[in-house]
Parts: structure tokens; sequence; C-alpha cells
């Protein structure tokens, strides 16, 4: 390009002369400087031939954008201006002062700097250190892109981590990022060198997070594929417990961690790990599996042990009676613990002939010692089921011998539900009580209002069902209903005499003074006295029956219905009274008149 530069240059030599001087002056004349009117002595022929090669002069000049980054040549070096050539029209130049870090610039050498402004002159206004710090920033965001490993200087120590200088970019390690285990220290870190990632860039703030702790777990993750792509099912391995958690623990093998599950612990059931291990224990494991896609592995501590069910008597058969402890409960059963490490489980179903069971907590509880029956045992498998309610014959074959409908008997208050109460008649026999058999007065809305558990309770055989299994009995049966007797006793109408037992926002209740079991409501509006006042509780009066209904058990009574009927009374007779004496006088009037007319006609 400064070929053809020359070239131009030459042949305009002889088109005009300018010295030295002048092409100084020349430089500070605006671009809008009108050449067609300083030429006018020109002849048309040679204004022609200057336009031609102004015009090969202007394609040879490359197209300078602001902002942009262009490679130029250092042409001029001086204490205060560094001049650089980036193939446009004219030089720029750039303040000596950005080149402090670079001390090995000579004239000819290449650099790259920014174009910051093309002033009115035509003059570039050049920056070196604003080309390094953007291209800088390109550097550090493509190694993000690219997931980089980069080297850094740690420069300093900050709140929560430390500065790393990166293409003369400050960075942020967060103290978590340094390693895998937590750092103290940060100091130790200042002035060394080290290999970081970029985890994280925010454009807007230009802040950039780095992270060490990423290639460390980098590297362990690929020894761990590594040892893992090793290791095989039965091999037996040392290792060290790592952590300890309520479903196992974890065993370091040496930058491998493996799960040791507590089932896989010991042959007899343990409610926690810390009952077989300890954390830093170093212990002997046989490998159980390997998932190498997960890069897991599972490990196993009591089969390296014999197992327990290889010493069970052999001669344990269906129908043998063992002896065991409870071991665990669950809402199925319980497992009953045989010998240590053989345990065999026992349904629910299997606890008793009784079907009112609703949890296994009700029959047995962890270290009960019972004893059962067997009812299946595989020895392959090592599977064994038990049962306890056929050590006894089935209650319920002579059932409807025993509680035929109508008979009376006494249980046991065993369990509540919303609805009524179970109750134990004898071991596999129960029966339920539904909450309103138990009074014919009173309105029970829970159980607890009338029994508590293990209470006795007398009852009567309601309802038999041998294919259910299912006992219903009643309470209040064992008494003749009450409500026939106070159905002409309180009938509407009927006036008695009670207490007020009970206040409410609606009323009140009463207890009549003849039958204290009964009790009638009065609403609020009927206990206002002759006086103007209502009735207090405690207090005793009359009571007027204004509604009765045997099937709802419901009395409702009225005090103030009493005072005020025998008002309407009162009122009535005097009217009755005012109407006899109109009625008397007018039949004397009427005498006298006929009396008068009679004596006219005479005349």
């Amino acid at each position: 390009m400064s070929n053809q530069t020359e070239e131009i240059k030459k042949k305009s030599s002889h088109l005009y002369e300018i010295n030295d001087e002048k092409l100084n002056d020349q430089v500070n004349i605006k671009t809008s400087f009108d050449w067609t009117k300083y030429e006018t002595h020109l002849n048309n022929e040679i204004q022609k031939e200057r336009k031609k090669f102004e015009e090969i002069y202007t394609k040879t000049l490359p197209d300078v954008q602001e902002l942009e980054i262009y490679q130029g040549i250092v042409t001029h070096i001086s204490d205060k201006t560094i001049i650089v050539d980036i193939g446009f029209k004219a030089e720029g130049a750039i303040p000596t002062s950005e080149f402090r870090e670079n001390f090995n610039i000579q004239i000819g050498s290449k650099i790259e700097v920014m174009v910051v402004k093309i002033d009115y002159k035509g003059q570039c206004i050049l920056s070196y250190q604003k080309a390094k710090m953007l291209r800088n920033w390109q550097r550090i965001n493509e190694a993000y892109v690219k997931s980089e490993v980069i080297l850094g200087y740690v420069a300093a120590r900050t709140k929560g981590g430390l500065i790393i200088e990166i293409f003369d970019i400050e960075c942020f390690l967060p103290g978590s990022h340094i390693n895998v285990k937590p750092v103290r220290d940060y100091d130790t870190y200042v002035g060394k060198t080290m290999e970081v990632k970029v985890v994280k860039i925010n454009q807007k703030t230009k802040n950039v997070v780095v992270s060490h702790k990423v290639l460390i777990e980098r590297d362990i993750e690929e020894q761990r594929k590594e040892m893992i792509s090793k290791l095989d099912k039965g091999q037996v391995l040392e290792g060290k417990i790592k952590n300890i958690l309520p479903y196992g623990a974890f065993v370091d093998l040496g930058g491998v961690d493996a799960l040791l599950h507590i089932t896989d612990m010991s042959w007899p059931h343990i409610t926690h790990p810390t009952e077989i291990v300890q954390l830093e224990q170093e212990l002997k494991f046989v490998v159980l599996g390997v998932d190498k896609d997960k890069n897991r592995v599972q490990l196993g501590l009591k089969q390296l042990q014999p197992h327990p069910w290889n010493s069970l008597d052999k001669n344990l058969k269906i129908g043998s009676k063992i002896k065991g402890k409870v071991s665990v409960l669950a809402d199925y059963g319980a497992f009953i613990e045989i010998i240590p490490g053989v345990e065999a489980l026992l349904h629910i179903s299997e606890m008793s002939w009784s079907t009112d069971l609703s949890s296994t907590q009700d029959f047995v509880q962890i270290g009960d010692e019972l004893e059962a029956i067997i009812l299946t045992i595989d020895r392959q498998e090592r599977k064994m089921s038990l049962s306890i309610k056929q050590l006894t014959l089935d209650p319920w074959i002579n059932i409807q011998e025993k509680y035929p409908i109508g008979s009376k008997h006494t249980g046991i208050v065993k369990r509540f539900t919303n609805f009524g109460v179970f109750l134990e008649l004898e071991q596999g026999i129960s029966g339920i009580v539904y909450t309103n058999d138990f009074s014919w007065i009173k309105k029970i809305k829970h159980p607890s209002e009338f029994c508590s558990i293990n209470d006795k309770l007398e009852v009567i055989v309601l309802a038999l069902d041998t294919q259910t299994r299912r006992l219903n009995l009643g309470h209040k049966q064992l008494k003749e209903n009450p409500w026939k007797k106070y159905e002409k006793i309180y009938y509407v109408g009927s006036i008695h005499h009670g207490i007020i037992s009970n206040l409410f926002d609606k009323g009140a209740s009463v207890k009549f003074t003849e039958d204290q079991e009964i009790e009638a409501f009065i609403p609020l509006r009927f206990l206002e006295k002759k006086d103007g006042t209502l009735l207090k509780k405690g207090e005793k009066n009359q009571f007027k029956v204004i509604e009765f209904n045997k099937e709802t058990k419901k009395i409702v009574i009225s005090h103030t219905s009493i005072y005020r009927d025998k008002d309407q009374k009162k009122v009535q007779r005097v009217k009755n009274r005012k109407f006899e004496k109109s009625t008397l006088g007018d039949i004397a009037g009427l005498a006298k008149l006929k009396e008068q007319i009679e004596k006219e006609k005479n005349k």
C-alpha cells in the first residue's frame, strides 16, 4: 500500500511543487477547503488528471472505524508521544504514558491500537491501553466459553476470597473455590501463581469469578473413574469411615467414596450405623456393586461374616413353636428376631383373632418377647412367617352359642374411634359400641365423654355377623327407652318445676325436679320473668312444655309463657264481664220500649 502511495506522489509531482514549510501549513487546512477555487488558474485537463489520481489514492486507504482494533507500526518515538501508522491517510499519536508496562517498543514495532476517535481534521486518536484491555476482555471471555484452564497471579487478599490477575484483569476467587477442603489462611496464597477456571462473568459490571476447586474436583473425578474402572463385585478392600448418616456411612477407599448402607452393616437388625462403625475407623469391606456409568460403589460389611441362617436349627419346620423378640415394627406387622441375624415376619392379621387391630402397636412393642408358630419357612430365600393367634383355637367357631343376640356381657374399652369404641369381650373377640348406643338421654359427640380406655362397660349384643366377624353391641339398650314414658309426662302444655343447669348464648338447659336425668332446652326469649329480668343459673321456677320430639330426644320449654298465659286469661275474663253487662242493659231498655208501644196502641 505504501509503494502505491509513493508512485502516486511521483506521478503528481509535475502538477505543482510545494516546499516543506508550505506542506506544514497545509496540515491545518480544514477538510471543507474548496480546492477548485484555489486552483482556478489550472486548466481543465490538468484538473481532470489530478482528480483521477486522487481517486486512485483514496481507494488504496483502508476504511477505518472508531472503537475498532487495528495493527499499526511505530514510526516515531519521543519523550511524550509515540506515532503509529495504521495505514490510514494520517498517522495517529499515542501518549508515551500508555507504554509504561512495555519498555520494548521500538521504531518498526508492530502493536495493536484502538481508534478512539477520528477528528474533524481526519486525524486518528489512538489508544494502546484500550486496545489491550478490550483484547484481554475478549481473551477472558473466550476462556470462559471454551472452559479453558488459565494461569493467574494472586495479587491480594480480599473479603471472602482472593484477587487474581488474569490478562491484566482483576478477578475474584471466592474462599470456597480455593480448595475442596475449607481454607482458613488466605495469606499463604498471596504472591503465587495458580491455575483457575472462569466460572462466571457479569458483562454489565465487568466482574469475573474464577475457581481453582473445580480443577481439583476434575482431577479427583478422573482418578475416581480410573479407580472405579478397576473395581469388581466381590473384591475385598480396606477403607476408612468418612461420614456417618442415619441411612448408612460413606467410606473412603483412597480417593473413591463408597456407600455402606445400614442394612449391609450387620446381620442382626440395628437402628443406627454408630452401633457398628465409628468415624475414622479403618475396616475391610466387600464390593457389592459397581455402577461405572454413575461412578457409584456399594460396599458390604456383614457379607464378610457367615449368614446366620446357616446356623439356624435344622429341625425347625412349619408348625414348630419358637420364641423370639420383637425387633422392628411396621404398618403391616412386626419382625421377630429368632436368633441374631434371623428375623421372621409376624403379619398384623396373624397377631389376634380379633379384627379391630388398627396398628401393630396395639398388640406388640419393640423388645417384647413372645411365642409364635411357624406358618412358612424357606431356607433358600431365607424367609419365615409366624402366627400368634393360631396358638389358640379360633374363638369365633362357637360364637353364636357364646354371644347370642340379646345376651348381656361385660367388656373392656380398648380403643376409641370417631363413631364409637371397640370393646374386648375376651381374647380374640371384640365388638363395637356406636356413639348413639351409649345413652337414651345424653347426646354424646365423642366416646371419651362417656368412658375411658380400660373401663369396664356392660353391654348387650345387638347384632352378630359371623362372615365379617363383627359384633354390634349396645349399652343404652340395657334399660328401657325412657322417652316412651316421657311422652306421657312432658306433653305440650304441661307445666313442671325445674332448675337452670347451664346458660348458653341462645338459651339455657333445665333439669326437671321430678327427673334429674333428662334435660330440656329453653330459648333465650323465654327466660324472661314477669319483672323483666332473666332467669339465672341455679334458679328454680316453673316451666311450660312448648315442644316435645321423641325421635330427636328434644324438649323445648318456656317460663315466660306461664305468666303471659295467665295475663291473657285475666284480660279475657274482664272482656267477658263487660260484654255481659252491656247485654243485660240492652234487654231492659228494649222491654221498656215495648211497654210504651203497647200503651200507645191501647189508646
